[in-house]
């Protein structure tokens, strides 16, 4: 039983150091869902010309979006989701959609 405890322990120290080692990337994770989400909405919206559930559909994940806004007037898209704010826009038909500057909010 003490061999096992201590076999547990040392893999949660291991795997401490090894998330530690790598936390700028899993810092950015938390980005990857909400500018994914809101590029491919409004490639999918705009340039497509696909319906809005079509779309919603399009970009569900297994780990949910917290709102997804579509801004028709503006052809632009803001997805929220881990925390974090994301948007793209429509530029143009030889352009397409790009995802906004990121800025901390």
């Amino acid at each position: 039983m003490k061999t096992l405890l201590k076999v547990i322990l040392l893999l949660g120290v291991l795997l401490g150091l090894l998330a530690w080692s790598q936390r700028e990337h899993l810092g950015a994770f938390a980005h990857i869902l909400p500018s994914y989400a809101a590029k491919e909405y409004c490639s999918c919206r705009y340039v497509m010309q696909r319906s809005m559930s079509d779309c919603q559909a399009y970009v569900r994940q297994w780990l949910p979006l917290q709102r997804l806004l579509d801004e028709p007037q503006a052809r632009r898209v803001v997805a929220y989701g881990l925390g974090q704010r994301h948007a793209a826009q429509w530029r143009g038909p030889r352009e397409g959609c790009r995802l906004e500057a990121w800025s901390a909010e």
